[in-house]
């Protein structure tokens, strides 16, 4: 099995490197075109502001390598800023385009200021089931109601519900911490810092490679 994680400088690899290595899977770090559309899976990982994400992905010639990566049916899993970058668009620092493999848009977690809501969003958080049932994807065996670690300011809001495979409750404010298309899967947190239940969804994300080989 061969498991890529596309390395554009800029986001949490070493901690996701870890994880795999500690369910019993070694990933290659790589952003060459060859090696990533030959992988069995694809990992895009990523902290902070969405355009620089983007600007990298540019800057390396990855957003149309990812594309044609999409469209061989295996699986991709996005985290943090990799889910938000699979969308059209962020509002974050003004528009920014996106890979738009999902469509829908990036907005600032829609918490009411006047309660005085610290952002960013930096704690272990709840995630909930929403419209899709969780067997056969990322969260399945994930117990309900289960914790996972977020850091974030924006969310991912897909156009299409039926997209969101689970949802999150910040200062009021529910939002999509998970989503699914197809092939595609997105975590708006970070499953290689969730502890056993984190390692359950990159088991799980394993699982699903195994399927497509």
């Amino acid at each position: 099995m061969n498991i890529i994680v596309i390395d554009y400088g800029i986001g949490n690899i070493k901690s996701i490197k870890n994880a795999f290595e500690e369910v019993g899977v070694k990933v290659i770090l790589s952003r060459e075109e060859k090696d990533i559309l030959n992988a069995d899976g694809v990992v895009l990982p990523g902290v902070g502001a969405f355009s620089h994400g983007m600007n990298n992905l540019i800057k390396y010639n990855l957003v149309d390598i990812i594309k044609k990566y999409v469209k061989t049916d295996k699986p991709l899993l996005g985290i943090c800023l990799g889910m938000q970058m699979m969308l059209e668009e962020s509002e974050e620092f003004g528009i920014t385009k996106g890979l738009g493999l999902i469509k829908g848009k990036v907005i600032k977690i829609p918490v009411d200021h006047t309660k005085k809501v610290k952002l960013p969003h930096i704690s272990w958080n709840v995630i909930r089931t929403k419209n899709i049932n969780w067997k056969n994807t990322i969260l399945e065996n994930i117990p309900k109601n289960s914790d996972m670690y977020f850091v974030h300011t924006f969310v991912a809001k897909p156009d299409n519900e039926d997209e969101v495979l689970s949802v999150t409750e910040y200062a009021g404010a529910e939002f999509c911490s998970s989503l699914k298309k197809e092939n595609i899967y997105g975590c708006q947190f970070h499953p290689e810092k969730s502890s056993e239940q984190g390692l359950t969804i990159i088991k799980n994300f394993i699982k699903v490679v195994k399927e497509y080989i």
